[in-house]
């Protein structure tokens, strides 16, 4: 988290977290979409089926490695950008979650004990 004096740190553009979540699927659609290339041809392309495809793009899947490089390999994108955006979407879901949070929280007054 970036601090300025003076400047409250929900203030900061860094540091602010969007509404929802992007998932990288999200960001991949767009771009497949930008270079006219359809699911289908991709799929093919990277050698996957177009169901698994269609369900990362459609965020219902998450980015694994192996996914990560082959789209470097076709796209010419970083395997580690599709992985990082892949861990923030899983943070920034997991930070939402009321129950984990809860869990987490309980975790906490447990170690201070310690």
């Amino acid at each position: 988290m970036i601090t300025i004096p003076g400047v409250a740190p929900d203030m900061i553009a860094n540091n602010i977290e969007p509404d929802e979540p992007t998932h990288p699927g999200e960001v991949l659609k767009e771009e497949i979409e930008y270079r006219g290339i359809s699911q289908r041809k991709f799929a093919a392309q990277i050698g996957i089926q177009y169901t698994v495809l269609n369900e990362i793009l459609n965020c219902k899947r998450p980015v694994n490695v192996q996914f990560a490089m082959l789209v470097e390999a076709a796209l010419g994108i970083d395997a580690e950008l599709w992985i990082k955006m892949q861990t923030r979407y899983h943070m920034q879901t997991a930070k939402r979650d009321k129950s984990f949070a809860d869990r987490l929280a309980n975790i906490r007054k447990l170690s201070a004990v310690l």
